[in-house]
C-alpha cells in the first residue's frame, strides 16, 4: 500500500493526537509516521467503538488531511462498525496459539547459533536504528516499521521484552514479545533475509515463549500474512496452532 496516494492538504495527524480522548473509544495515531495516514482502531480496554465513534473520527480527520485510514488487526466480530463506516478489506492474517503449560524447550538451534556467534541480547537505544533496518528489509512497505511504530508496538502491552539476535557485531534480527494478564504476544518477529537459515528466527522465539512462561502467561499469540509462508511454517514447526478464526486488517480512502 502507497501512502497518501491522493493529494492530501493540511497539518496532518500528529502523534501527540494519540493520547487525546477526544475520539472516544478508538486510539488514533499516525501510521508508520506517515501523517496523512491514520491507524484507527478500539483502545485496548473497555467497549469497542461504534459505527458512530467511527465516522465523527473521521470527520475530524478531514481537516487534518487525512487521506486514508486503517486498522490493526481486528477479529471479525469486532469489524462490523468498521465496515459500516465505509472500511473494506485490505488483508487477511493467519492467527495462531501456543499453550504454555511447560516450560519450552531451549532449542537446539539456540545452542548451535551461540555456538556459531549469534547471541540474543536484550535490545538496547543503540540498537533501535540497525533493528528498523533489519525491518525494512524483512517486510514489505505496507507492514515496514519506523522507530515510532517500534515503540508503539511496545507500548501496546502492561509489560514487553524487546530482543536483538547479534551477529558478528551486526543486529541480524530481534523480537517484541509483550503480556497482558495471562496472554501473551509476540508483537513483532523479523531476520535479516541475509541471515535466513541460521535458526535466528527460532532462537528469538524460544527465547520469548520462555520468558512468558516464566511471566505466568498461559497462551502465546501470534499473527502473519496469509501470504508469509515462510513465517507460518516457522509458527507451526515450532508448536503454534493455527486458530479457526484469523484476523483481519481493514482500510478506508478519503472519496475524490
Amino acid at each position: 500500500m502507497e501512502h497518501a496516494p491522493l493529494h492530501p492538504s493540511g497539518p496532518g495527524l500528529q502523534r501527540t493526537r494519540s493520547t487525546s480522548t477526544g475520539f472516544g473509544r478508538l486510539r488514533v495515531v499516525p501510521w508508520q509516521g506517515d501523517p496523512y495516514v491514520a491507524l484507527l482502531g478500539p483502545r485496548p480496554s473497555g467497549r469497542g467503538p461504534s459505527t458512530g465513534d467511527i465516522l465523527r473520527c473521521l470527520t475530524t480527520l478531514g481537516p487534518l488531511g487525512v487521506v486514508r485510514a486503517v486498522t490493526p488487526a481486528l477479529y471479525p466480530e469486532d469489524t462490523r462498525p468498521f465496515l459500516q463506516a465505509g472500511f473494506q478489506l485490505h488483508e487477511r492474517l493467519h492467527l495462531l496459539a501456543y499453550p504454555l503449560l511447560d516450560p519450552p524447550k531451549q532449542a537446539e538451534s539456540t545452542r548451535l547459533g551461540f555456538r556459531s556467534g549469534v547471541k540474543i541480547r536484550a535490545g538496547r537505544p543503540w540498537h533501535r536504528e540497525a533493528v528498523v533496518e533489519v525491518d525494512r528489509s524483512a517486510f514489505e512497505p505496507f507492514w515496514q516499521f519506523d522507530r515510532e511504530a517500534l515503540n508503539e508496538a511496545r507500548r501496546a502491552t502492561p509489560t514487553h521484552r524487546f530482543r536483538v539476535a547479534i551477529q558478528d557485531g551486526d543486529v541480524t534480527g530481534y523480537a517484541v514479545t509483550g503480556r497482558a494478564g495471562h496472554r501473551g504476544y509476540l508483537q513483532r518477529l523479523a531476520v535479516s533475509p541475509t541471515a535466513e537459515g541460521q535458526g535466528i528466527g527460532t532462537a528469538l522465539v524460544h527465547d520469548c515463549l520462555r520468558w512468558l512462561h516464566r511471566r505466568g502467561a498461559k497462551t502465546a499469540m501470534v499473527n502473519t500474512q496469509e501470504r508469509n509462508v515462510r513465517a507460518y511454517q516457522l509458527y507451526r514447526h515450532l508448536g503454534f496452532e493455527p486458530q479457526a478464526e484469523g484476523l483481519v486488517v481493514l482500510r478506508w480512502d478519503r472519496p475524490g
